[in-house]
């Protein structure tokens, strides 16, 4: 049976209507939206600095979301660095996200890492395996690969039609595995 964990008297606000695994871990300042599903063995650490996560999201497997305290190597301003994730977007199996922000109905492929203050647009991708570094942007309509992330290409209607339909088909599953019968 999932738990949410309390820190410095901070308990996650998550929606009645998310969809939890019984060993996903989130502590501290974690807001979740309704139908946001996450998924076995996911962390979601909101200890130095808030993370929110939007409607109709999906973090898979493994994956693990942190944030950055103010006045941090990554980030030398006196403000803390949040985690902000929008409503439909997919989070593949094993990627990291640290103090960054991904917009509505973005793809984020297995094994990514996306670091501090770095921003994924609406509608963009960034494929399986990428890193990027603190600070970029991808743009609306990009894919980005590699290590160190860069821009690929311009994502096709088909693409940008399938994040949509990926979110949508997490929050099927997610209830075939996570609701109560």
């Amino acid at each position: 049976m999932f738990k949410p964990i309390s820190y410095n008297n901070i308990t996650p606000d998550i929606s009645g209507k998310a969809l939890i695994a019984p060993n996903a871990i989130i502590s501290g300042d974690v807001t979740i939206g309704e139908c946001s599903n996450i998924w076995y063995n996911v962390v979601i650490r909101g200890d130095v600095a808030p993370i929110t996560i939007g409607k109709d999201t999906n973090i898979q497997d493994g994956s693990i979301i942190h944030v950055t305290r103010a006045n941090h190597i990554q980030n030398k301003t006196s403000k803390k660095s949040p985690t902000i994730i929008g409503s439909g977007v997919t989070i593949g199996h094993k990627a990291m996200l640290h103090a960054c922000f991904i917009e509505d109905y973005s793809f984020i492929g297995m094994s990514s890492t996306i670091m501090d203050m770095a921003r994924v647009e609406t509608e963009s991708m960034v494929a399986a395996g990428a890193i990027i570094t603190p600070g970029k942007t991808i743009k609306r309509g990009e894919v980005w690969a590699g290590n160190p992330g860069k821009f690929l290409r311009k994502m096709s209607e088909e693409e940008i039609k399938f994040i949509k339909q990926s979110a949508e088909n997490y929050t099927l599953l997610a209830k075939e595995y996570f609701s109560p019968s």
